[in-house]
């Protein structure tokens, strides 16, 4: 597999995870409903670190297709 297959091939994995857990999110929070306290500074349960691994997954996702294109961010 080349560099840019593999690359792609993360990159699809990672949006595939991000999109599993936005469905998570969302079926979580209509079961328990969420207060902003939760969403912001939970330490506990799923929503412990929600934000930062989604948060981790779409910057890499971001740094990945700049990657492939041969950009930069900066």
């Amino acid at each position: 597999m080349s560099d840019i297959a593999a690359l792609k091939k993360e990159k699809q994995e990672l949006i595939d995870k991000m999109l599993e857990m936005q469905k998570e999110f969302i079926d979580y929070e209509h079961q328990n409903g969420i207060s902003g306290k939760d969403y912001w500074a939970s330490s506990e349960g799923m929503l412990a670190n929600y934000r930062q691994d989604y948060m981790d997954m779409a910057n890499r996702v971001v740094d990945i297709a700049h990657e492939i294109v041969g950009s930069s961010r900066l």
